[in-house]
């Protein structure tokens, strides 16, 4: 079987080391893939007449390659894809792909129709309000703040905004300025035309994932993420990014007192890391998500819109503690695998993702036991970072940061249990950082705390200008 996997990041790479070690499977293929695309046997960088795929949204490319290149079969990593439609275009074709439709994306695609349809079906969500003009949201906040200060809010662009468009804030004063950012400074373009504000939620995050076919759904494992950019009681590093991101140096006293105020920025980032299993999650609480949220969002979807929903659903689980239990909300719903969770949850795999996919493709999940090793897996991911070049100083991921910076120690850093999945990574006269995730090192282990330090011991392997990673993924954190 030759299979080809569109992913540009480190899920993809993991999504590919997973194909890789199927018997079933001769050759893959990742579009566009990077400079870490290559890292695991049969792995290669699609090419389509001698050039590489330019983009994920390089959807007539991606088709002609997989026409000219006999793929049996085509993995989706990301939702922009998807949501162009690549799926519709590889069946027309007569090429089997593992993805949601176009129109099965609006799950992600639209925040606020995703609040409104959970809602209609009974699934758990916290309380929310959908905006698209910015004066009537601020006026609800400063409302909302008045009359509720003992809670906060959560701001998120509607549309798809690479995981970025989401601001958990602490004050009224950060959720105006995430109005201003999203609606007036179009940050993330057309998907910030509205917005979902809800009500903040504070508990145990899980990133959660099934596989559907449609009509049946499985658990397909779940993960612990670290969002934050900077750990707790980072305080350097804090202060480095607010002076980088504000243009304005400030102290370490100043920035402690900031801090002791809570006014120093600790940015929502698409993932600094992650743990799999998720270490408060049993088969309980999973039983749980599957009848609360994943079942009822399948079934429902196909029921009430017509709409069959055929691949991964992330639905991202806040658990909320009402009494003596913890009750699952569901903070948004995702159409693809988790990233960074993919990275920490995919080395675990111990079934065929071959033949998991065929399952979706014909409709036979309910005969398919998907199983995954009882070993631990960390993910950390090292971003760019607080740098001053030529361009001056940049705060670092998630914000500006400097590209092209030299990577060394990748190969030594690598091992029989420890896999390096590139986020963004090119290859030329060595490898170069392409982006503000760069690399992410997975580790396995019997226990969480060998799996950490198997990650941070080949973590101190590699370098490159601006480095940065958190020094407490797997630990138990607020976050």
């Amino acid at each position: 079987m030759r299979v080809l996997v569109v992913d540009a990041g480190g899920r993809g790479n993991a999504i590919a080391h997973a194909f890789s070690r199927s018997e079933t499977v001769k050759e893959v293929y990742v579009a566009p893939g990077n400079g870490g695309s290559e890292f695991f046997d049969k792995c290669r960088i699609a090419e389509l007449n001698g050039k590489k795929i330019p983009s994920i949204r390089a959807v007539d490319e991606i088709v002609e390659f997989a026409k000219k290149s006999e793929v049996d079969l085509v993995f989706v990593g990301p939702e922009e894809p998807l949501s162009l439609g690549l799926v519709d275009r590889l069946e027309e074709e007569g090429i089997n792909a593992v993805g949601p439709r176009k129109q099965e994306t609006i799950l992600e695609a639209s925040k606020c129709w995703a609040k409104d349809f959970m809602r209609k079906i009974g699934v758990p969500i916290p309380e929310y309000w959908n905006f698209d003009d910015a004066e009537s949201a601020k006026e609800f906040v400063k409302e909302f703040y008045r009359e509720n200060p003992d809670k906060n809010l959560v701001v998120k662009a509607d549309g798809l905004a690479a995981g970025k468009g989401v601001y958990v804030c602490d004050s009224v004063d950060e959720c105006l300025k995430a109005i201003d950012e999203i609606m007036i400074e179009k940050k993330f373009g057309s998907a910030g035309n509205k917005i979902c504000i809800e009500e903040r939620l504070y508990g145990i995050e899980v990133a959660f994932t099934a596989l559907s076919d449609g009509k049946n759904a499985v658990c397909f494992g779940h993960a612990k993420d670290y969002k934050r950019a900077f750990d707790p009681d980072d305080l350097e590093g804090l202060r480095n990014f607010y002076i980088g991101y504000n243009k304005k140096f400030i102290s370490l006293d100043a920035a402690k007192k900031l801090f002791e105020e809570g006014k120093l920025l600790n940015p929502n980032t698409g993932g600094m890391g992650a743990v799999s299993p998720h270490p408060f999650l049993n088969e309980e609480l999973e039983s749980r998500i599957m009848d609360e949220v994943v079942n009822p969002i399948i079934r429902k979807f196909r029921e009430l819109e017509g709409k069959e929903f055929r691949g991964v659903l992330y639905p991202v689980i806040m658990l909320v503690r009402e009494g003596d239990e913890f009750v699952p909300k569901v903070l948004e719903i995702n159409v693809r695998d988790c990233d960074p969770g993919a990275e920490a949850k995919l080395p675990r795999l111990k079934s065929d993702i071959a033949e998991l996919s065929m399952a979706i493709l014909e409709g036979r999940l309910k005969d398919v036991e998907v199983e995954f090793s009882n070993r631990y897996c960390v993910a950390v991911c090292a971003v760019s970072g607080f740098l001053k070049g030529r361009e001056g100083l940049k705060p670092g991921y998630p914000s500006d940061h400097y590209t092209n910076q030299p990577i060394t120690g990748i190969e030594t850093a690598m091992s029989e249990d420890t896999f390096i999945y590139a986020n963004g990574i090119s290859k030329a006269n060595g490898y170069q950082t392409t982006g503000g995730r760069v690399l992410t090192v997975s580790s396995l282990a019997d226990s969480l705390e060998e799996a950490r330090k198997k990650s941070y011991d080949a973590l101190s392997k590699i370098s490159f200008p601006g480095m940065r990673y958190r020094k407490t993924i797997g630990m138990d954190v607020p976050d």
